[in-house]
């Protein structure tokens, strides 16, 4: 457990390194960054709510086929 959560702490310590060290360096001002971090976010949210849905359609009309009655010969 404690190997767990020391290896947790060093990711989570070694990506908010990362990630600051890349908004020093970015080559974009602060207010256009969070614009495009923004629009990003956005669409991979759209993404996940259509294959959600996509995925949920799929489901249904497989229990829809699971509850049909079945012919028998």
């Amino acid at each position: 457990m404690e190997t767990a959560t020391r290896f947790l702490a060093g990711f989570l310590l070694g990506s908010l390194i990362g990630v600051s060290t890349a908004l020093l360096l970015a080559p974009k001002s602060g207010e256009e960054l969070r614009g495009q971090i923004r629009d990003e976010a956005t669409r991979i949210q759209d993404e996940v709510k259509n294959a959600a849905a996509d995925r949920r359609a799929d489901l249904e009309q497989q229990l829809s086929a699971l509850r049909a009655p079945r012919k028998t010969n």
